[in-house]
């Protein structure tokens, strides 16, 4: 079978981003499984490489050239310059740096949708830089589900120790309940069963979580979340066939026999399974958006600009993100 081609955003150029490209383009287990293309900018890499000691000669792709994608043999990058590279620091937020960061993600998507590339893979972005840029957008979900048409989507955290779906995402805590329908949280509950079974080559088991304190304690905690959308959500479920339990309190839900038992536990706000999956598999977590027409994987971390451009980055996440990018290219073929 040919290797898949992975598309790789380089993510904020002042981040840890275009130094764990730099690792997957020449990481052997990586070239075994596909040919990376990092989408970014050629000479930041070159001066990444240059800080680090590395070599960075790889082919360059220019973007109106993308057609030609699909015959590459070897890992190269397309070159999408965005940055005024004389004010250009590391290691620092900026405006800049933000709409760089948003140019090569839409380039990669664009390249998705036309096929050129099997998937598309990301390094971290920094969000206040984003919103320096005027980016309108949280985070890559978004951005994904917007630039694919994808008016049914969900954020998923994915590893072997624990994997987490939500139903909120980018947004206060103030604005999770009234976020939290019925509509909505079987929704995520159906794309988490769906490509949970796809992943495992099983029907999935999956576990909803309450958003209060004992799941609502039969009502006595929070405005009636439980009763009025989550179990209602989880019953519709069932009725489609959906191998799927809850609502659990979250503060046992993610106990080590449970997680055992559990292939997908759906999360109703960010941190709420964000914190368990960091906590349990930080280094190997993997960020991809279900329900897109594309398949897009990302690393589980930040930009780390307290670090950047120094070594010190580990691209374990980025390996994984890829990979898992590979399997589900395979899977959808």
């Amino acid at each position: 079978m040919n290797r898949p081609i992975i598309a790789i955003t380089m993510g904020d150029p002042a981040g840890v981003g275009p130094e764990i490209c730099l690792q997957a383009l020449n990481e052997p287990t990586v070239l075994q499984a596909c040919i990376p293309v990092v989408f970014g900018d050629h000479e930041i890499l070159q001066r990444c490489a240059a800080s680090l000691q590395r070599k960075a000669d790889f082919p360059v792709i220019e973007c109106s050239d993308t057609a030609n994608l699909p015959s590459i043999e070897g890992p190269c990058m397309v070159h999408l310059p965005a940055l005024d590279l004389a004010s250009f620091q590391p290691g620092t937020v900026s405006a800049e740096t933000g709409k760089a960061s948003f140019h090569y993600i839409q380039k990669a998507i664009d390249a998705a949708l036309a096929k050129q590339v099997t998937a598309v893979t990301t390094a971290p972005i920094n969000k206040e830089a984003l919103n320096r840029a005027g980016v309108p957008f949280p985070g890559h979900t978004e951005m994904f589900a917007k630039r694919a048409g994808s008016d049914r989507w969900c954020m998923m955290q994915y590893s072997e120790a624990i994997t987490c779906t939500f139903v909120t995402v980018h947004v206060g805590y103030a604005e999770v309940p009234a976020l939290l329908t019925r509509e909505r949280i079987l929704e995520v509950i159906e794309l988490s069963a769906e490509h949970l079974e796809r992943i495992r080559g099983r029907k999935a088991k999956v576990v909803v979580c309450g958003l209060n304190p004992h799941a609502g304690e039969h009502g006595l905690f929070g405005r009636g979340e439980e009763e009025q959308s989550i179990l209602p959500a989880i019953e519709a479920a069932r009725d489609q066939g959906i191998h799927v339990e809850g609502p659990l309190p979250p503060d046992t839900a993610f106990l080590p026999w449970k997680r055992e038992q559990t292939d997908v536990f759906v999360c109703m706000y960010h941190d709420q399974g964000h914190i368990p999956v960091k906590a349990l598999a930080f280094d190997c977590a993997v960020n991809t958006t279900l329900g897109l027409p594309i398949i897009r994987t990302s690393v589980d971390h930040g930009t780390a600009l307290d670090i950047a451009w120094q070594g010190k980055a580990n691209p374990s996440s980025l390996y994984s993100a890829i990979r898992l990018a590979v399997r589900l290219g395979r899977e959808k073929v």
